[in-house]
Order: C-alpha cells, then sequence, then structure tokens
C-alpha cells in the first residue's frame, strides 16, 4: 500500500485504479471509516468507465498518520459542545476539516496531479466542500455525497441513527463484527446486507483498527462550522447525491447544499441509505462518470 509524505508530520495511504493519464477521481471518505469502505470493485468500475481513481486514508484512520499525542474523549467533547463552551471545545481537538482538506489536495500534488474531479461521502462530502471552497482552482468537479452544509438545522441525524454512531464500540475482534450489525439504523431499507456491513467490519479491524481516531476526527466535523457562505460563492460545478433513506445525515442536508450552490445537480436516490449499496452503484456510477466527464 502507498504511503505518501504530504506535510511535516503527516503521512497518507492510498491505493489507485485504471490509466494515469485519464481524468483523476479523487475519492474523499467519512467519519470513522477506512478507504475501503471505497469498495475495490466499486472503484474498478468507475476506473473501468475512462477514469483514474484514488481513495486514501484520512489522518486518523487506516494506515495514515495517527494523532494520538492529542487524545480526545468523545463523551466529555459531546458534553462541552452541548454546554456551549465552545472554546474549550476547541482547546480539545488538534486539526480542522481545513487540514484533511489540506491532506488530500497535497496527496494530488505528490501523485503530480494539478486538479481533480473531488468525491466526498458523509464527513468526506464535508472535506470536499471545503477543498473546493478554498481551493476551486484545484477542483475540476465537486461531488458531495450524504453530506452537509455544517449548519446545524439541517442534515440532522436521528436519535437511533446517532447512537448507533457513538455509541462505544467492543474492542475483541467478535464483538467488533458483530457491532456492525448497528448500521442498519442508517442503511438502506431495501438493501441493507448485514453480511456485507460484516465484511467490511472485518476487513477494517484487521488492517488498522483505530478507534481512537474517531473523536479526533469528530471535533474536526463538529466544529467546523457553517460552509453556507463558502458554498454560495461557489463556482465549480457541482453534484449533489443524497439518499431518501438516509437518517444519519438527512437529505434535508443534501438539498440545502445543492439550493447553495449555484447551478448545483441534485440526485436523490430511493432505497438509499447512509450507505452505497452494490444494487445502486449503477445509478451512482452513471451519476459519476457523467458528471466528471
Amino acid at each position: 500500500m502507498p504511503i505518501a509524505e504530504v506535510s511535516p508530520g503527516v503521512s497518507i495511504a492510498y491505493e489507485a485504479f485504471g490509466d494515469p493519464g485519464d481524468p483523476p477521481v479523487l475519492l474523499v471518505m467519512g467519519f470513522g471509516a477506512q478507504m475501503i469502505a471505497w469498495h475495490e470493485d466499486f472503484c474498478q468500475a468507475l476506473a473501468d468507465r475512462g477514469r483514474y481513481v484514488i481513495r486514501y486514508d484520512n489522518r486518523d484512520s487506516g494506515l495514515s498518520t495517527k494523532f494520538d499525542e492529542h487524545p480526545v474523549d468523545v463523551e466529555r467533547f459531546i458534553a462541552t459542545v452541548r454546554s456551549g463552551d465552545m472554546p474549550a471545545a476547541l482547546a480539545m481537538v488538534p486539526y480542522g476539516l481545513q487540514d484533511m482538506a489540506d491532506d488530500g489536495l497535497n496527496l494530488l500534488s505528490v501523485l503530480g496531479i494539478e486538479r481533480a474531479h473531488v468525491v466526498g461521502a458523509s464527513m468526506g462530502g464535508m472535506i470536499a466542500q471545503t477543498m473546493a471552497i478554498g481551493r476551486p482552482e484545484r477542483v475540476l468537479t465537486l461531488t458531495s455525497m450524504m453530506s452537509s452544509t455544517g449548519e446545524r438545522e439541517y442534515g440532522r441525524s436521528s436519535p437511533e441513527a446517532q447512537a448507533a454512531l457513538l455509541g462505544p464500540k467492543p474492542s475483541d475482534r467478535e464483538g467488533y463484527i458483530a457491532a456492525a450489525d448497528r448500521e442498519l439504523a442508517w442503511a438502506s431499507r431495501r438493501y441493507g446486507d448485514t453480511a456485507a456491513l460484516r465484511e467490511l467490519a472485518a476487513a477494517a479491524y484487521d488492517r488498522a483498527h483505530h478507534p481512537a481516531g474517531i473523536g479526533r476526527q469528530l471535533g474536526a466535523m463538529v466544529l467546523s462550522g457553517s460552509r453556507a457562505d463558502g458554498l454560495r460563492e461557489l463556482r465549480v460545478p457541482t453534484l449533489v447525491i443524497h439518499g431518501l433513506d438516509d437518517t444519519l445525515i438527512d437529505v434535508s442536508g443534501g438539498r440545502r447544499t445543492a439550493d447553495l450552490v449555484p447551478g448545483a445537480e441534485l440526485l436523490l436516490i430511493p432505497d438509499m441509505g447512509h450507505d452505497r449499496p452494490r444494487p445502486l452503484w449503477p445509478e451512482i456510477i452513471d451519476a459519476l462518470a457523467t458528471h466528471t466527464r
């Protein structure tokens, strides 16, 4: 697995699919997930459509740099945010979404890629938005998938989905894999697949189980603030994809994103939750291939 030093002290693990001469597509993964959540078959199918596809581990996930010298207690952090003591909450977190966006752009630079199509899912959508707002000259197109704008009134989680996301998971392999069933709380109601969830959990556990990074990524996401003003000014061609079954980031997050970005296209997919079920890959890949031409 290639690992690139993208800035002093920060190395990012990545994998590429397809012909480097084809248009580059950077896939940005979400909260607490490794790049393998962009399934290898999904990446290859997009590459087969004539794209050079790059997936990578965000900092504090997978095989990329960990910031364990800055521990963040999730329960304490959430309690601090809810109390309204934002200076104290900010002091707990060692980096923000801008730093995570810089990691992805710096990875492109290391790979000799000046401009790329950027596709982000969930927190990855927030990172991708941050890339496009701050460095629009580096982003050919933006795709924000099952994400939101940072405005608290949009894209809210259901209580059940939030509990499933933030609840502690067993530390042993067998328990961790079984706990993947909780993700059915936000999965597609039609295509939710326990076997697929457990398969990914097993692969992630064996590859790089690192729950300590979750608190820092959560802090970066929660404290990033609203991107509404930046999205209003964005002139990068934008596609917003959201599942109508999504209970982790309500579809209002996708609708709001599309409303804010001038000329954005909104694709709402029935039977898609906060996931990318294999039966829906053809529709998603068709949309990405069309948008990234």
